[in-house]
């Protein structure tokens, strides 16, 4: 091999070294930053004076669309004083704060089940921990586990 050949070569080398060191980094940063959500009693939301709880900049109002084995229903829910038509405010307010958010954005990279468990589709609007809120969920999919959490929370 000639040393001009060789030369070519260790710069071909290095420069698959850099560009996958680049890709590297890059994975890195957008893993960092994936699901980096403040938390909810953090105050990073915005608008929160000292004291108040993630609670008070909750109010949705939830429309359940009817399907063959149940009827349609509206409930409203407002945390921090617990109100709204929902059965037992307090109770839905502590299970709407517990877990995982409803209104988050779907995992990445999570294969979803084409199934529809039902007919069923819910349009939730209002505000969530002081951010708006303006979301459909159905009974299948991906949101198979939201649903089962909006039907705790409401129903």
């Amino acid at each position: 091999m000639t040393p001009q050949a060789r030369d070519r070569r260790r710069r071909s080398q290095s420069g698959r070294l850099a560009s996958r060191c680049a890709a590297v980094g890059v994975c890195a940063l957008l893993a960092a930053a994936c699901g980096s959500v403040a938390a909810p009693d953090s105050g990073a939301s915005g608008g929160s004076t000292p004291g108040a709880t993630a609670k008070a900049r909750t109010s949705l109002d939830v429309r359940f669309s009817g399907s063959p084995t149940t009827a349609a229903a509206h409930y409203t829910l407002r945390c921090d004083p617990p109100g709204g038509t929902v059965a037992d405010p307090t109770a839905a307010c502590a299970r709407l704060m517990r877990g995982p958010s409803l209104f988050g954005p779907p995992p990445a990279h999570v294969a979803c089940p084409m199934i529809m468990a039902n007919a069923g589709r819910a349009i939730v609007t209002g505000s969530y921990l002081g951010h708006r809120v303006h979301e459909s969920v159905v009974d299948g999919g991906c949101d198979l586990s939201r649903w089962a959490k909006l039907k705790r929370v409401f129903r």
